[in-house]
């Protein structure tokens, strides 16, 4: 058995929802790149992992006694498509069999602080968890990129229309700047240029994020009306323009500066991409933003992933600062806080 498996969620600074609009450049040379700001999560799963003869998958919090069947790709496809808690650790499966031929696994997840729906790329995190899980067992010699591929493809081959972001949390607990070009998918670490305390927050209630990539993807690659090109402008040239402040700020360590730089993108996202999807009206997530604490004690904050009711993002003007908007969040507006330092 490997004993040491570990992926965390990704936290999307700037930039969500750009990593598959700039993949329609594939087919439309107008679509802008798309660019975003990503930083892995000190949250995670914990697993081990065995060769198997079939494929079974258990996890803490799981349904049930969790998935057990026939290592083939039609029974690991018929589950991947069929939805459902296993839909995407199923999808990847059947990528690993498809492509390399090998008998199935046992994974054990023992251990995960990693908020499931709430924008912080839980699906992503099994996905890069199995695919890693069959390369060490089987040794297929895979690079991280090719781990990255492989959770991508088992993702969309359950029905998620997810990009490519999601996945570099096989890239672990590093800040990244990715640009998504039509094809190409570039990755370059940020040196982030001084501690920066993020408050990330759980905000307990519900989002479907199927309908927020279905309803927003209808606005690709040339849909007319005002609404489906105010999503391609915010999600193409504003976005760009957010994503390369946002980088330089991260590297000169201004905190304040990137406070501020995510009350303008959100305020950007709430003008142009929300009017697209009803889930991404995000009562919750206005409540906890527009919060007396977090005008005193943070900066600025924004939504986080796909948006919609998932989890909120603040920076604290400091370490200290953040555990007291922490509990008094907590207190108020019964909402779970997790803490995120980038630079150190």
């Amino acid at each position: 058995m490997i004993d040491d498996l570990f992926v965390p969620g990704r936290l999307c600074l700037f930039g969500e929802h750009s990593d598959w609009a700039g993949a329609y450049r594939r087919t439309h040379a107008d679509v802008v790149p798309g660019h975003c700001i990503v930083a892995g999560t000190d949250q995670g799963l914990s697993a081990r992992a065995g060769p198997s003869k079939l494929v079974e998958f258990a996890s803490v919090g799981a349904p049930g006694d969790g998935l057990r069947m026939r290592a083939t790709v039609a029974t690991l496809d018929a589950v991947a498509r069929g939805g459902g808690f296993f839909s995407y650790a199923a999808g990847v499966a059947a990528e690993i069999v498809d492509r390399y031929g090998t008998d199935g696994l046992r994974i054990d997840v023992t251990a995960s602080d990693l908020p499931v729906g709430k924008g912080l790329s839980s699906s992503a995190a099994i996905c890069v968890l199995v695919a890693r899980a069959f390369n060490r067992v089987y040794r297929l010699d895979l690079d991280v990129r090719d781990e990255m591929e492989i959770a991508y493809a088992g993702e969309r081959r359950a029905g998620s229309q997810c990009g490519r972001m999601d996945q570099v949390c096989a890239y672990g607990r590093t800040t990244t700047f990715l640009t998504f070009d039509g094809p190409r998918f570039e990755i370059e670490p940020i040196p982030v240029g001084g501690p920066m305390h993020l408050l990330v927050v759980d905000l307990r209630r519900a989002k479907d994020t199927r309908r927020i990539l279905a309803d927003l993807n209808a606005c690709f690659p040339d849909a007319g009306g005002a609404v489906a090109q105010g999503v391609r402008d915010a999600l193409g040239p504003a976005n760009a323009t957010i994503a390369t402040e946002a980088r330089r700020i991260l590297a000169g360590g201004d905190v304040e500066a990137l406070g501020c730089l995510m009350d303008d993108a959100q305020a950007l996202f709430d003008r142009a991409v929300a009017p697209a999807c009803p889930e991404l009206r995000a009562p919750r997530l206005h409540e906890v933003l527009a919060h007396p604490a977090v005008r005193v004690l943070g900066w600025g904050g924004k939504g986080v992933g796909s948006q919609g009711d998932g989890s909120a993002q603040i920076v604290a003007r400091g370490a200290a600062e953040r555990d007291e908007l922490a509990a008094i969040l907590s207190r108020d507006l019964a909402v779970a806080c997790f803490p995120l330092t980038l630079g150190v």
